[in-house]
């Protein structure tokens, strides 16, 4: 598990929608990579629209595990 402070860190996390911008993903596969436990996230709102905060260095680990980037 994760400390609390990485939460806070600047730069440490991305939101899904970003994580699909950047990583070419999909909700489906960031789901199921939650489900599977090798995202965590928090869920955040902005001006009443939710969305998914993700650990950016979980992200990239899990897509170079799946072999989505070099």
């Amino acid at each position: 598990m994760i400390s609390g402070s990485e939460w806070n860190k600047k730069g440490a996390t991305l939101s899904d929608k970003t994580a699909k911008k950047e990583f070419d993903l999909t909700q489906n596969v960031i789901f199921d990579a939650i489900k599977a436990g090798k995202l965590q996230y928090k869920q955040n709102h902005i001006h009443g629209n939710p969305y998914l905060r993700l650990l950016r260095h979980e992200v990239e680990s899990f897509v170079k595990e799946k072999g989505n980037i070099a």
